[in-house]
């Protein structure tokens, strides 16, 4: 009896062992589904201001999340029922929507552990931080000494055949090439910044003394002025800058007895393409322009809002670098007549329009193509210039997109509900036009990051990451209701990994390192080819073809960089550096709050004017916007459960 008590009184403290270890444990995995599954938002991304521009713009912190009534079909639902394939699509069959009562996971739940997503993106070593930011420095050279061996001088390279291309003399209604290209080395200018933001004084040196002894303007080529502004204009006002700049913090990047070579070329080119802002009924632009002949009598009266809308950044720089305000003012009179035009019932434009009359051709409003730069220009042009105007112009518009285009629950991070999400919508009512959304449209969580909504940023950057996971690219066009693109291409686009390194710069979440890298590995696997990198013809089957854009060189290797290059100079404290529509980075200086073609009195008014610009700080904007705590840095930038929420969104799942 004494032994058998004994191994009783043994065999209760073990259990007593056992049990309080099983407590331990439940207690842990309960602390931790708090953090990074189910747990309340920690509110820190709400009113985060980024990018040390010293200034924040904008929007009033998110009301609380509604939980959508019960028995309530979602937004996304309702649309869901309106339209099914005739005959139902192959790629439905495959991947059904859940069931409602299926689980929402993982997060992080007790079978799970840590959860699956937080133990993929929770840390970026350093050493692969370090090789990644290689990687992107290889990707860039090996597309640009095969440009600069195999096409310069002509425009771009064509990396499977190894070749140059330049604009279809053959068939000048092939807009899609001869709008772009002009016949004036268009890679190499495109890419002259990103050779300075890598650190590489000789090639910048040496690619500005070949731009300013080869290039002319003086050429037959009918190109777009939208495209002619930002890729040429801008770079060569940027590269300008670089070497003009007296801190000079990328290296000596002035050329031997530099004498504003490329601020001449910018001016040379900016006056061709002031005739297309003459015989407009309305002051929109012509879309379209021959650099030596003026606008052609072909061209049509239809353009674009973005076309037309997205001019005054490098129009108003070079105005101010050369104190003459003819460029600055056709540009702004543009924007204005455009804005003139909203409707008065939703606030929002069309995608189309008529400069003669000032109809709405097209009436979609979204914030894809033809619609994408307008926005993200009117918040850019006050941050360079101090306009009030501009910011008035901004804030509207972002209300009425919130207002009109956003769907899905108000809080991104809490709450019930389906995913935000921005669609296209009719701009005189708000109701819905389609069900696809583009790629450009990617770029709008970067913006949001400027505005200082970064919350609602993440949300949207983390349901284009999901496509890009199915997919390894972005298609041109995908339908978020069928779960399958629409239009197949994936031109090497830049918006994705733009959003990515603005989200990375605004929370150091190391969730936008593997982003970048899942990125940079697909675009090394599936478009790398013999001399350079190639267009993806089809997302799916991962068919090639034979262009390689100049925005790949531009924009997407330099966001790719940027993004693993943290000891950049452009990261360093008190840089204000803000980039183009392009990736041109131009710098934020009280030079440009200033028009130098006014006289003293008028500069009095305009500063009383605007007095406020300088100092502007909105409700929800941070002063310690670059105090990260670095407990949220190793936390998920969105809760498991609704990362995997968009992955059955689009798919994935």
């Amino acid at each position: 009896p004494l032994r058998r008590c004994g191994h009783r009184s043994l065999r209760m403290q073990w259990r007593s062992i056992v049990l309080g270890l099983l407590l331990l444990r439940l207690g842990l995995h309960l602390s931790l589904w708090l953090l990074f599954g189910f747990g309340p938002s920690l509110g820190f991304y709400q009113n985060l201001v980024p990018f040390r521009l010293g200034l924040s713009v904008v929007r009033q912190a998110e009301a609380p999340a509604r939980p959508r009534a019960s028995g309530k079909p979602s937004w996304f639902d309702q649309t869901w029922g309106q339209r099914r394939p005739a005959g139902g699509d192959p790629m439905m069959c495959r991947r059904q929507r859940p069931a409602a009562s299926s689980p929402a996971g993982p997060g992080y739940n007790f079978l799970d552990g840590f959860g699956e997503y937080s133990r993929k993106y929770s840390a970026f070593p350093e050493p692969q931080r370090r090789r990644m930011k290689e990687a992107a420095l290889r990707m860039f050279y090996f597309g640009y000494e095969n440009y600069m061996e195999h096409a310069f001088p002509q425009d771009e390279l064509n990396p499977i055949d190894c070749r140059g291309r330049g604009p279809d003399r053959d068939n000048p209604s092939n807009i899609n090439i001869n709008d772009v290209l002009g016949n004036y080395s268009l890679t190499l200018i495109d890419a002259l910044d990103t050779l300075a933001v890598l650190g590489n004084a000789s090639e910048f040196k040496r690619a500005v003394k070949l731009v300013t002894t080869t290039v002319s303007f003086n050429k037959d080529s009918t190109v777009q002025v939208f495209e002619a502004t930002i890729r040429i204009l801008g770079s060569l006002l940027s590269a300008h800058m670089i070497i003009m700049d007296p801190a000079q913090p990328f290296g000596n990047m002035t050329p031997d007895n530099y004498d504003d070579e490329l601020l001449h070329l910018a001016r040379d080119l900016a006056v061709r393409l002031l005739p297309a802002f003459e015989n407009t009924k309305t002051g929109i632009p012509h879309p379209r322009v021959n650099l030596k002949k003026g606008v052609p009598s072909t061209c049509l009266n239809e353009t674009c809002t973005a076309g037309a809308g997205s001019l005054l950044v490098e129009f108003g720089i070079l105005s101010r670098l050369i104190g003459d305000s003819t460029f600055e003012w056709v540009a702004r009179q543009a924007v204005r007549a455009l804005w003139k035009l909203r409707s008065d019932e939703t606030g929002l434009l069309g995608n189309v329009v008529n400069i003669q009359t000032g109809q709405w051709v097209g009436r979609q409003s979204g914030l894809g193509a033809g619609m994408d730069s307008f926005y993200e220009y009117l918040l850019k042009s006050y941050i360079l210039f101090g306009e009030n105007e501009d910011l008035e112009m901004f804030n509207a518009a972002y209300e009425s997109i919130q207002n009109h285009l956003r769907r899905g629950r108000e809080a991104c991070n809490e709450g019930e509900g389906d995913p935000p999400l921005y669609v296209n919508v009719n701009m005189f009512n708000g109701q819905l036009m389609n069900t696809w959304i583009d790629s450009l449209q990617a770029f709008f969580p970067g913006l949001q990051v400027l505005t200082g909504d970064v919350e609602d940023a993440i949300c949207l950057h983390a349901f284009y990451y999901a496509i890009w996971k199915r997919f390894g690219a972005l298609p041109e066009r995908y339908n978020w209701q069928l779960q399958a693109p629409d239009v197949m291409f994936y031109p090497l686009r830049p918006e994705l990994v733009e959003s990515t390194y603005l989200l990375y710069q605004a929370t150091k979440n190391p969730f936008y390192l593997h982003v970048g890298m899942d990125i940079l590995q697909s675009l090394e696997k599936y478009t790398k080819v013999r001399c350079g990198y190639a267009t993806l013809h089809h997302v799916i089957d991962k068919s090639k073809e034979d262009r390689m854009e100049s925005f790949f060189l531009s924009e997407t290797c330099k966001y790719l960089y940027l993004l693993f290059d943290e000891d950049n100079p452009l990261h360093r404290s008190g840089s204000k550096y803000i980039f183009t529509t392009e990736g041109h980075i131009l710098p934020v200086d009280k030079l440009f709050r200033e028009k130098p073609w006014e006289d003293v009195s008028s500069k009095e008014e305009d500063t009383a004017h605007n007095s406020g610009v300088l100092d502007h700080k909105p409700a929800n904007s941070s002063i310690n916007c670059n105090k990260v705590p670095s407990e949220r840095r190793y936390a998920l930038p969105l809760k498991g459960v609704y990362m995997q929420q968009i992955d059955q969104m689009v798919g994935l799942l």
